[in-house]
């Protein structure tokens, strides 16, 4: 299947009736879309009460692809908020089988820093990472350009394929070693994410402040010919792995869920099993 989804479910003011309070925004959200990415996961890792209220408000098929914390990922360096690396895998590991445990854990999605090059110490942790979290499927996405060039592209990918592990593609701003081409191979056979960033490469360059900077690095709007070039992407995926995972990022003008439902329609793709819409309160039969 192709399943399109958007990073986060908290800020798609399209998606939500008049009537909806923020607790009922991933409610209102799984009646649009049958994936969702857990992005708050990286800053936090959310506890079990909380998965299993995401996990009851949602459909019985739905999926989470669950961020991993930003301490796996090494954008906290080595200043960890947990006494031993350990203890921060443990629980994030609880969390994620919270999630799987409802049989609702699409991938755990590990994304690394664009400062986390090709280099034999890092091909280690990733191993490391794939024996801590070897009971959860797992995307591997990077941001470093060194990944990808001519030298390394082939045997990063058969290090994906031989560890199981699947590889995030990517469309986001080609905007030097900090950004990452799109290349169109899916590394297992069950399962392949793609992860839509926009293109904004002025905004991917100069993010700004910590404060604003996701506002200005992903906003951008898919023109119809974008969106194109998108669906023969999804496309030539699907041809590769019997599930497509496809999560819009670009939503800092909130433009995120009008380009999922446009490829929606490209795709001639209509989802069943979702939770039903909320009605405004003079809609309805009488």
């Amino acid at each position: 299947m192709i399943l399109i989804g958007l990073t986060g479910w908290g800020d798609h003011a399209s998606l939500y009736s008049e009537q909806s309070t923020s607790r009922d925004k991933l409610f209102d959200y799984s009646a649009h879309f049958p994936i969702v990415e857990v992005d708050t996961s990286f800053y936090a890792i959310p506890s079990e009460r909380n998965v299993k209220k995401w996990c009851s408000q949602t459909p019985s098929n739905f999926k989470f692809v669950l961020k991993a914390y930003q301490g796996i990922t090494g954008h906290l360096r080595d200043e960890l908020p947990f006494e031993t690396r350990n203890d921060m895998f443990e629980a994030f590991k609880t969390c994620a089988n919270s999630f799987h445990e409802e049989g609702k854990l699409g991938m755990v999605l590990v994304q690394f820093p664009p400062w986390y090059d090709c280099q034999a110490k890092n091909v280690m942790y990733i191993r490391y990472v794939k024996e801590q979290l070897k009971d959860f499927p797992i995307a591997i996405e990077f941001r470093n350009q060194t990944w990808y060039t001519d030298e390394n592209r082939s045997e990063m990918l058969q290090f994906l394929k031989d560890n199981e592990l699947i590889h995030s593609v990517c469309d986001e701003p080609q905007a030097g070693s900090g950004s990452v081409p799109l290349v169109s191979v899916s590394t297992t056979k069950d399962i392949v994410l793609f992860r839509i960033h926009g293109r904004n490469i002025h905004g991917w360059r100069n993010a700004g402040n910590s404060q604003n900077w996701r506002e200005v690095r992903f906003l951008y709007d898919y023109n119809e010919e974008e969106l194109g070039q998108i669906a023969d992407v999804v496309r030539d995926l699907k041809e590769q792995s019997k599930d497509v995972y496809v999560l819009f990022n670009n939503n800092s003008g909130h433009h995120a869920a009008k380009n999922a439902k446009q490829l929606m329609s490209m795709l001639d793709i209509e989802y069943s099993g979702l939770s039903p819409k909320q009605l405004d309160i003079f809609e309805g039969d009488i």
